[in-house]
């Protein structure tokens, strides 16, 4: 992951709970293409599920991340992996692709995202592509509405906490072409996303930085609030979880 909002990451938590985020990357990876012996860099890299997949492809793969105990994750999986943020990244003219899942939304505001392309742009070699899955505009919005009511009246703004940051196709291609790339195709993809483990799981994997500011009775009873408030537009009659994912897949390249 790649920033620090509060938001902490338990290794055993995410590989129970959100092991999809891997597992439903088939079509970026597709946009990808990885080709053996080329370098490519895995911006937010996580636990290294992804890295490794890419990998095997034969491509030379370093990771990146912020979360120290995300990256022991990966190390286990005998990867190379280097612990930066996504806003500033020691590369220059390192990569024949730069490839991220998953972990562009958890860089804070215009700033920072521009910060980061920058620092993209630089790690690739002329010509180099970035190809990339984040959350978009409207992702999780109904899970967002409703911590936002539950939280509103401990003086709690989720949204600011939470820090993410889900563009529209239009702003992000506008980003992009100002950081120097040429964008070759950006799609917003609704993708309702089963979690087998249901939304508590959910919400304290990817919400503990928001919900872990209230003290344990306050805790227990807004995630149940929030529960409640989902459970009529999330969860179907036979009792499945489904999260409103929204996400944002796009390929640029560097000038050559």
């Amino acid at each position: 992951m790649t920033n620090t909002t509060g938001q902490t990451w338990n290794t055993e938590a995410y590989a129970a709970n959100g092991r999809f985020v891997a597992n439903l990357a088939t079509a970026v990876v597709s946009l990808l293409t990885p080709q053996p012996g080329e370098h490519i860099l895995d911006l937010g890299c996580g636990d290294g599920a992804l890295t490794e997949q890419l990998a095997a492809t034969g491509a030379i793969l370093t990771g990146v991340d912020a979360s120290s105990t995300m990256l022991a994750a990966a190390r286990q999986r005998n990867l190379n992996v280097e612990q930066h943020n996504a806003t500033a990244l020691p590369y220059h003219q390192q990569f024949d692709a730069v490839f991220s899942n998953a972990a562009l939304h958890w860089i804070t505001g215009i700033e920072g995202q521009q910060a980061a392309l920058s620092s993209i742009y630089r790690a690739l070699r002329p010509g180099g592509r970035f190809v990339a899955e984040m959350g978009g505009h409207g992702n999780i919005a109904a899970i967002r509405a409703a911590m936002q009511a539950v939280l509103a009246p401990y003086n709690i703004d989720s949204e600011t906490i939470a820090a993410s940051f889900y563009p529209s196709p239009a702003l992000y291609r506008r980003l992009l072409e100002e950081a120097g790339f040429n964008v070759q195709s950006i799609d917003l993809i609704p993708r309702p996303t089963p979690l087998p483990n249901g939304m508590e799981s959910w919400l304290n994997t990817f919400r503990n930085g928001v919900f872990d500011r209230l003290s344990p009775p306050d805790r227990a009873q807004a995630l149940a609030r929030t529960i409640e408030i989902l459970e009529p537009i999330l969860r179907d009659h036979d009792g499945n979880w489904i999260a409103d994912y929204v996400r944002l897949r796009f390929h640029a390249t560097k000038n050559a």
